[in-house]
């Protein structure tokens, strides 16, 4: 069965019964693949070592000024059941609260510094791990001019060597960090990469220049960040690639990534 079929389905009673949440009724939650019972977030799994390490990763982490949705055992200790993993809710949701974002992005690096790069990560084939690897120029794999391609070709040539090391990163917190009020923003996952600590946070500001109705001028408020305009790059790359390469690329998707690539043109 798909990926997609299951997950609008709500978790079987033997995953509710394996987290102690027998005789709730699952409530699914925006986006449709997550459902909530009581305080527990339960989730279809569709990558499982991913799933693993996240949920080994988020149990242990602690970021000042950051509410994490810890990840919560099944009563014989596992943190997969039948598919399913499951962690705290948290309450909030996604805005566009851009300066947050990025310092939600730069907070979480610096907490993941240290950690061994995660191994399934070069074992991944999915279109962001391909548009990574062809961002850094460490794959080539042809970029469809009609979906982003030419602005790929043009910025392509500016990229010069990043003095960086590399670290696990978060590489897609855009529209998934949560904001409730005053409280601070929630982190409820996150897709690893093993990239320059800033990288995250230039991803995050070339989306919200892409989709977040951010000014191109908000990417230079953020330049005082080490190699900023070769992050800045490596990050539109990223995203042009990831639109080339993705069945769910839509007009409009491509329409703000050319604005922001016109953005970070200026830049460098």
């Amino acid at each position: 069965m798909s990926a997609g079929p299951r997950a609008r389905q709500p978790p079987p009673g033997a995953v509710l019964m394996a987290f102690g949440l027998s005789g709730t009724t699952p409530e699914p939650l925006p986006g449709g693949r997550a459902h909530r019972c009581r305080d527990t977030v339960l989730t279809p799994v569709e990558d499982r070592p991913k799933a693993l390490w996240l949920a080994q990763t988020l149990h242990a982490l602690d970021v000042p000024d950051l509410r994490i949705a810890r990840p919560i055992r099944a009563r014989d200790g596992r943190w997969i059941v039948a598919g399913w993993s499951a962690r705290h809710f948290l309450t909030g949701a996604p805005q566009h609260r851009h300066d947050e974002i990025m310092l939600a992005a730069l907070k979480l690096a610096h907490a993941l510094s240290g950690l061994p790069r995660p191994p399934f990560l070069g074992a991944r084939t999915d279109p962001d791990a391909i548009a990574d690897r062809v961002a850094w120029g460490e794959a080539d794999v042809p970029v469809d001019e009609a979906k982003g391609g030419r602005w790929f070709e043009v910025l392509a040539v500016a990229r010069r060597p990043v003095d960086l090391p590399d670290q696990v990163v978060p590489g897609d917190l855009f529209g998934a960090v949560l904001f409730d009020g005053d409280a601070p923003p929630g982190i409820v996952d996150f897709d690893p990469f093993h990239r320059p600590a800033e990288w995250g946070a230039a991803v995050a500001a070339v989306d919200a220049v892409a989709w977040g109705d951010a000014a191109p001028e908000f990417l230079e408020r953020w330049a005082h960040l080490p190699e900023w305009p070769q992050l800045l790059l490596r990050a539109v790359l990223f995203r042009l690639a990831g639109n080339a390469l993705s069945p769910r690329a839509t007009a409009a998707s491509l329409d703000g990534l050319r604005a922001a690539a016109a953005a970070v043109s200026e830049i460098l």
